[in-house]
């Protein structure tokens, strides 16, 4: 592979309303944190440029509305992508019991044709006291599904950089394997013809 090598990858972050996805894209990609924040409407859309593997990653990261009445809206920015963060909010019970529906939701909506699509699940807000979700029931949930997990603090800048870089690196593993995939059927779909058939041109 050359140094100079680009590769641009689909990041989303996706899950319910209020877990904090636009406060830990803020912090990987701006590094700074506000307490104060406006529900994402549809999807806002952030790009960071990383060295890899002497690759230069360009992640163009899609920041997607968690609210119930732009899920059909939010579902059509899955398309293409190359990896996802699912996130949930330690302190509140609801966020975790949904993670199911939100990665069946997306799993359904990107039809990859790679099996271990990466999805990383980040339980967020580590830093507040008022835990509902127990870094055991996370982690076991997390086992059960053969899904990597992170506890991250956007306000805290704890774990976010880890969790991105290693997401990074296994969506280029995704993305090189949905290549290679595309050109094995590329040429599975294009037998050679008879050498006498005859041409245009």
């Amino acid at each position: 592979m050359h140094s100079d090598q680009k590769v641009d990858l689909k990041i989303n972050i996706i899950g319910p309303m209020g877990t904090g996805k636009t406060s830990l894209l803020n912090q990987y990609v701006h590094k700074w944190f506000q307490n104060d924040y406006r529900n994402t409407l549809g999807a806002h859309i952030l790009t960071k440029t990383i060295q890899l593997e002497n690759k230069t990653l360009k992640m163009q990261i899609w920041d997607t509305g968690g609210q119930e009445r732009f899920r059909s809206l939010v579902s059509s920015f899955y398309k293409g992508s190359d990896g996802c963060f699912l996130v949930f909010d330690v302190t509140d019970e609801d966020s975790f019991s949904s993670l199911e529906t939100w990665r069946t939701d997306f799993m359904d909506k990107i039809q990859s044709p790679i099996t271990n699509f990466p999805i990383i699940i980040l339980g967020n807000k580590i830093d507040l006291e008022d835990r509902q979700v127990s870094r055991e029931l996370a982690v076991s949930w997390c086992k059960e599904r053969k899904i990597l997990y992170f506890e991250v603090s956007a306000k805290d800048n704890i774990n976010v950089d880890l969790a991105f870089e290693t997401l990074a690196k296994e969506a280029l593993i995704h993305y090189q394997e949905c290549k290679e995939s595309h050109l094995t059927d590329s040429i599975k779909l294009t037998p050679l013809k008879d050498s006498h058939t005859s041409s245009c041109c």
